[in-house]
């Protein structure tokens, strides 16, 4: 659930290039925004690190670390002050926007000077609208030139504005964001600023809102006017990103790629690194906004960054693949699904690729020379991740893990032939005992079980490949027995699949672990090649016994559409869990989507519960607080409960037997998650 009122308090983002050249005119006849920064523009932003808690001497901290981290270096130059910087009480008696004199004692001006001492940019923060006491903290509504001439003399490169104070006051976006473009173009000391148009608004998690308020609206008129726009809500809260929303953002954004060029560009908001995702799905987001030729803003703490991250973030060439001049947004080749594939033209005329897997387990992916718009007989692959060359006769493939990407860039072959493009598999759990692995499911395992492991190679390049071998390993004390091998002459286009049965030690410790394999090959002209791929695996805890309160029960994984699942409590609210006036002492509270998932072992028989819409929502409004729930069982739905509203819960009564692996999963009744406070209230689970 998103409330307009906790809304009202998000900002996104904005930066800059000094670099001014006339574009042509827009295919529509408006007046173009000038091209300030002909590719996207990078920087830091304080909003999802910070929120509004930052001071001179923070905004100085960070400017340093962008400095002394490598991240300045890489592009990341400008620092942006999002809401938080002004007074109180906004404007002064003069009609002046004034800065918090606690935060900024020595007003604005001095800090700039600062940030531009270290070879940075700064950017500032308003709003569209005008400033409404007690509904958004700081508007320009009826100063667009005055406070457009301000951030100017304050030395500012780059403005975002939001649009919170602007459907406050019902106003229309694109007269009003484009009335405040012309006061930044018009700006008495004919400073270039980049103009970031920020309109979050979406139905339903915003409310009802016609589709000329929202932003996924803004494409339509925002690259005349602007250098970037909002494509979507915000992507997650305060010190808070899921991969969801990531994935969520993305794809809002990829809707209108033609009205992206140099000096104007879609926005699905900020990177967020250690904000909620592994490193794994950060990789994954940083690919997709380097193809999708977003901008590259920070919203992490980056003096916190561990080195892995800053890595991530400073990987040149998925930079370059980002700041290509041709300023093309990728778009997807095929349909879309828990795998696809995403291209972006590049100036070079080669191709930039994603194979992204939106799935929960390791899969490998395929595409071809001629789905990403390329022809003739031979093609260089370059990883962008790992810098490997190789050569493919066509096909381009990928291990890609869970929520995982692989990036390459690809052109045609020249001279002599490179060595061939190998995939080397994840390793591939099939079968528990001799129970097969639902595809496309996390495998979760226990102490004593047998797995039965698969891992394929597959050969796309042009030459063959010699002596192919394959090695697993597991956790400490899990036994390794290999059942086949690959051939000992692998050709191009053609796979092996090699098999394994892997047995772990009765007294197994519950956690993470993985699963790895190495894989080694000769090749003609390149010597021994050797891969290795990992694959996570999920040792379980101690099943339930006898009859307990599922809620109390150690589970395996939980999410929830926005904030965290909670035991015995509505989810965000630290109430109880009441369902139309009956209050009960167990249960799970989340909001839709939500996935929670308990190891049964095959040992219980029965889950009896009601599952509805949590009365907190009555203290909110009538919008949205439908959801539906499912009870799911080795990849199998056991349970559908349909649509349920805030007025009907639903009890529930499920047939266990024979289940390893439960989920309890919340869907939004394909209207969004506005108001979906979701309980499983008193799950009781018979073992």
């Amino acid at each position: 659930m998103k409330r307009l009122s906790t809304l009202l308090s998000a900002a996104a983002l904005v930066t800059v290039s000094l670099v001014t050249t006339t574009p042509p005119a827009t295919a529509t006849g408006a007046q173009p925004a000038d091209v300030i920064s002909p590719t996207p523009y990078m920087g830091w932003n304080t909003y999802y690190g910070l929120g509004g808690d930052f001071t001179e001497d923070t905004i100085k901290s960070v400017a340093d670390s962008l400095v002394s981290r490598g991240l300045a270096k890489a592009g990341y130059d400008i620092v942006w002050l999002d809401g938080g910087w002004q007074a109180d009480v906004p404007r002064s008696e003069a009609g002046d926007l004034q800065p918090n004199p606690a935060k900024f004692p020595n007003g604005l001006k001095p800090l700039v000077d600062y940030i531009h001492s270290k070879g940075l940019k700064a950017g500032i923060y308003t709003d569209a609208g005008p400033y409404i006491p007690g509904r958004c903290g700081l508007g320009s509504g009826g100063y667009y030139q005055r406070d457009a001439d301000q951030f100017a003399a304050w030395g500012f490169d780059a403005v975002k504005v939001d649009y919170l104070c602007g459907i406050a006051a019902d106003l229309d976006p694109k007269t009003v964001f484009t009335e405040f473009a012309q006061a930044l173009r018009n700006n008495a000391s004919k400073r270039p600023m980049i103009f970031n148009l920020c309109n979050p608004v979406t139905s339903p998690d915003w409310g009802d809102y016609p589709e000329s308020q929202q932003s996924i609206n803004s494409w339509s008129y925002a690259s005349a006017i602007a250098q970037s726009w909002r494509t979507y809500t915000d992507v997650g809260f305060l010190g808070d990103i899921k991969f969801k929303d990531v994935l969520r953002n993305y794809d809002a954004n990829a809707r209108h790629p033609e009205v992206v060029r140099p000096g104007a560009f879609s926005d699905p908001d900020y990177l967020g690194p250690e904000l909620g995702m592994s490193d794994e799905e950060f990789r994954s987001q940083f690919s997709l906004w380097a193809v999708a030729a977003a901008p590259l803003v920070i919203g992490s703490d980056v003096r916190k960054l561990t080195a892995t991250s800053i890595a991530t973030l400073t990987d040149p060439d998925v930079i370059a693949i980002n700041q290509d001049r041709a300023a093309v947004q990728a778009v997807r080749v095929g349909a879309a699904g828990t795998t696809e594939t995403w291209v972006k033209r590049l100036a070079d005329g080669g191709r930039a690729v994603v194979l992204l897997n939106r799935g929960d387990s390791a899969r490998t992916l395929t595409t071809t020379a001629g789905a990403i718009g390329l022809s003739g007989a031979r093609f260089t692959v370059k990883n962008a991740w790992t810098n490997a060359v190789t050569e493919s006769a066509g096909t381009i493939s990928a291990a890609v893990p869970a929520h995982g990407t692989a990036l390459f860039r690809v052109q045609p072959a020249r001279g002599v032939p490179g060595a061939p493009h190998v995939t080397a598999g994840i390793p591939q759990v099939t079968k528990v005992g001799t129970d097969a692995q639902p595809e496309g499911v996390a495998p979760v395992v226990a102490g004593g079980d047998e797995l039965t492991v698969q891992v394929a190679v597959r050969n796309d390049g042009l030459l063959p490949v010699f002596k192919p071998a394959v090695e697993v390993a597991g956790g400490t004390g899990w036994t390794v027995q290999s059942l086949t091998k690959a051939p000992s002459v692998l050709p191009g286009g053609q796979q092996a699949t090699v098999s394994f049965t892997v047995k772990l030690p009765a007294g197994a410790a519950p956690g993470s672990d993985s699963l790895t394999a190495t894989t080694s090959y000769k090749t003609i002209g390149y010597g021994v090649q050797q891969q290795t791929t990992v694959s996570p695996v999920i040792v379980a805890p101690e099943p339930p016994k006898g009859t307990v309160a599922l809620s109390h029960h150690e589970w395996i994984s939980a999410t929830s559409g926005w904030m965290s699942p909670t035991i015995d409590e509505s989810v965000g609210g630290g109430s109880p869990i009441k369902l139309v006036g009956t209050t009960y002492p167990t249960g799970i509270g989340v909001a839709s989507p939500s996935t929670v998932r308990y190891y049964l072992g095959k040992a219980c028989t029965r889950l009896t519960g009601t599952v509805g819409i949590d009365d907190a929502v009555r203290n909110v409004g009538p919008e949205g607080g439908t959801a539906t729930f499912q009870v799911i069982g080795d990849g199998k739905v056991l349970y559908d409960s349909g649509v349920v509203d805030r007025d009907n819960p639903k009890a529930i009564d499920v047939d266990l037997t024979g289940v390893r692996v439960l989920d309890l999963s919340v869907g939004d009744a394909g209207d969004g998650g506005y108001n979906d406070r979701a309980d499983w209230a008193a799950p009781t689970a018979t073992c």
